[in-house]
């Protein structure tokens, strides 16, 4: 008794596509009018309660070797288990092993829906998110999707290309009257998670029409943070210009941005072909477009194509300035950071460093050049030669941007004299002195003597007496 011939499932699995779970698993047994049931429990109060083993809603005496319980899938971050036993007539098998899953880390990411039109030489991509048309949803928020578009030829020998795209963008760079096919997947990239590709759809472009009223060649170019757009005018007639920039984010959501880009101050209804974007491009983070409106004197506009600015990285990091101070034994060098003190914001984004290239300053062409780098705005050069011109020039360098700056104007200084020659010659003259000193003193003292010899023997301070003398 207690015993049963019937085997216990195989390979148990779960397959999701947004909150559709699907539990699929294998029998090897040969037993005729067999059916399944499936028990789950999952952890409650982030995984410290674990509940009682329950019936699978959808998943009880099913024939096949798979059923559908998307109902029975709430907590989509609470870990849950699985099994699967076989049944007939009253008599069970063993329960299978038991299958551990989180359902938000296993369900994958279903395909978005796309729109595709050709026009001017382009192709416009409006991309539904997944899950679109659904109330409750796996996925917390649209925001968090991001679309990779697979692009190529349709013919025999087309290469692919892939590239991001936001809920509405333009493809371009396409040839004309060719036909293209396109496939869009969602991706989560913070949970590294990729979704499926949506049906594949092709479509023809058409031929660019060629306005010479559009402005071209539409640039930023930025230094220290000051950004200024530059375009061309192929337009001979009287011409005007906005320059409308729009948030980058605003792309992000899946709603119509057409009709929130806005005018930069100062740059409206100008006649020329630059404009200070400054008054836009205040911060450091986010991202920004610009595009310029062309409008001709019969009330004709074209709209050029868009530019993306991203502050930290369009910009360019100008030279630092240097001062340079010098001592007995170290040449000193003071950096000045780029930008000014104003500039602390950015410059902190950056992490900047500093490149010094010094060298002796003369005639000999084979002196050479030495490198030190320093994070620090103040730096020191020792071992220096007396009575020689050092110049020094400083390049500033972000190694997280892969940035650096034009060398700073190079600065020269002497080196002071030798003090050793000076002291050398002092100790000369002193001990000369101190030897003639004690010659004088020597030769005065014999002097000395020998004048009272003479004096004694020649004229003595006694009179002899006369019959003496």
């Amino acid at each position: 008794s207690g015993q049963t011939n019937l085997r216990s499932p195989e390979d148990i699995q779960v397959y999701a596509v947004d909150k559709n779970f699907t539990l699929r698993w294998n029998y090897t047994g040969s037993d005729a009018n067999v059916t399944f049931s499936a028990e789950y429990q999952w952890f409650t109060d982030f995984q410290t309660k674990v509940t009682e083993w329950k019936e699978l809603p959808g998943c009880q005496n099913v024939t096949r070797t798979e059923c559908d319980f998307s109902s029975a899938i709430t907590q989509y971050y609470n870990e849950h288990r699985v099994r699967v036993r076989a049944e007939r007539r009253g008599e069970v098998s063993p329960w299978s092993s038991i299958f551990e899953m989180v359902p938000y880390f296993i369900a994958q990411i279903s395909p978005p829906g796309i729109e595709l039109q050709s026009t001017n030489g382009v192709i416009k991509v409006k991309v539904s998110p997944p899950e679109a048309d659904q109330v409750q949803k796996m996925w917390i928020s649209d925001i968090h999707f991001k679309y990779n578009a697979v692009i190529w030829e349709n013919s025999s020998n087309a290469v692919s290309r892939s590239q991001s795209i936001f809920p509405t963008d333009v493809i371009d760079d396409l040839a004309p009257d060719t036909t293209y096919c396109l496939k869009v997947q969602a991706t989560i990239p913070l949970d590294l998670k990729e979704g499926l590709f949506s049906p594949i759809q092709c479509v023809k472009t058409t031929r660019k029409v060629n306005d010479l009223l559009c402005a071209t060649n539409v640039s930023v170019l930025a230094v220290n943070m000051k950004f200024y757009l530059h375009w061309r005018n192929r337009y001979k007639q009287h011409t005007s210009y906005n320059v409308q920039c729009l948030t980058g984010y605003l792309k992000k959501l899946h709603d119509d941005y057409s009709v929130k880009w806005f005018n930069v101050p100062g740059c409206e209804n100008i006649t020329d072909t630059q404009c200070d974007l400054s008054p836009v491009i205040t911060a450091t983070s986010g991202f920004y477009y610009i595009r310029v409106q062309a409008m001709s004197e019969y009330n004709r506009s074209c709209l050029s194509n868009e530019v993306k600015v991203d502050p930290l990285i369009t910009n360019e990091i100008g030279p630092p300035g240097v001062k340079l101070d010098i001592n007995d034994v170290f040449l000193h060098i003071q950096i000045s950071p780029p930008g000014g003190p104003e500039s602390e914001v950015w410059r902190d984004h950056y992490d900047l460093s500093y490149r010094i290239l010094y060298w002796k300053n003369s005639s000999n062409n084979e002196e050479e050049i030495k490198v030190k780098e320093i994070k620090q705005t103040i730096g020191s050069v020792s071992d220096l030669t007396p009575s020689t011109l050092y110049c020094v020039k400083v390049q500033a360098l972000s190694r997280v941007y892969n940035k650096s700056s034009p060398y700073s104007k190079e600065e020269c200084i002497e080196t002071p004299r030798d003090k050793l020659l000076p002291l050398i010659i002092l100790a000369t003259f002193v001990s000369a002195l101190i030897a003639v000193l004690v010659l004088a003193t020597l030769l005065v003292f014999a002097l000395y003597q020998a004048y009272n010899k003479i004096k004694y023997v020649f004229f003595p301070s006694c009179q002899p007496p006369l019959n003496i003398e």
